[in-house]
């Protein structure tokens, strides 16, 4: 693999695959993209331990199928930012459209702003932490992984849920099918801490409620029907 001095990338003046190439090679540094111009699928497939700072907003996907490296955008994101992630950090100081996280399977997502549906669908790992609120069927199947919301949660969440855990310190619109709310216990309160801390936020983790699956949905059942 190629090792790149610490760099600059102007999406101005140089091409997005060129951009891509480089920060996808590169083994190890820190690099800056300035100009992103809300480019689609910037700084994806990285799979090496490099900080990428975007200055501006992103597109789609931006940061997608991450594995090791952290990711930075100094702006907003587009849908499906950090989608199939595996590890690493990615983190949007501004706002993210739907479908953030999507198929996550690991590493840390922090969006210090709001985002859109979907926020968490189908994630598989992932953690998840958003600063204001996410829209409609957030964690809408999700499978594995944790969703933190320090503000309110759209209409639906969690809906067809499977193990992931859902803590919200707002107000929650409705719970999507199997969706149900659960105590908090200490070790619970432990763990949302810890993520707390992780993803930056100062806030109480007694404050949170916390959501999962009622687990009457993982085998068909004719008396379930209604809820299917």
């Amino acid at each position: 693999m190629v090792q790149l001095a610490n760099s600059e990338f102007d999406l101005a003046a140089t091409p997005l695959r060129d951009v891509n190439a480089a920060l996808q090679a590169a083994e190890s540094g820190a690099f800056t993209v300035v100009n992103p111009g809300g480019a689609h699928a910037l700084a994806c497939g990285l799979m090496h331990p490099v900080e990428v700072t975007v200055k501006g907003h992103c597109g789609y996907y931006a940061a997608g199928m991450n594995k090791e490296a952290a990711v930075t955008i100094e702006g907003n994101a587009g849908t499906g930012v950090a989608e199939n992630m595996m590890s690493g950090t990615v983190r949007v100081t501004g706002d993210a459209s739907q479908s953030a996280g999507a198929t996550g399977h690991g590493g840390l997502l922090v969006i210090e702003g709001n985002t859109s549906a979907r926020c968490g669908i189908s994630m598989k790992g992932i953690d998840i932490v958003v600063g204001g609120n996410v829209g409609h069927m957030s964690a809408f199947m999700a499978q594995a992984g944790r969703l933190v919301v320090l503000g309110d949660a759209g209409a639906d969440l969690g809906d067809s849920i499977y193990e992931a855990r859902l803590y919200v310190r707002g107000s929650v619109a409705s719970l999507g099918a199997d969706c149900v709310e659960k105590e908090m216990r200490p070790e619970h309160l432990t763990e949302l801490g810890e993520l707390l801390e992780r993803a930056g936020f100062d806030a109480d983790p007694a404050s949170f409620k916390r959501y999962g699956s009622a687990r009457k949905l993982y085998h068909f059942n004719i008396d379930h029907m209604g809820s299917y």
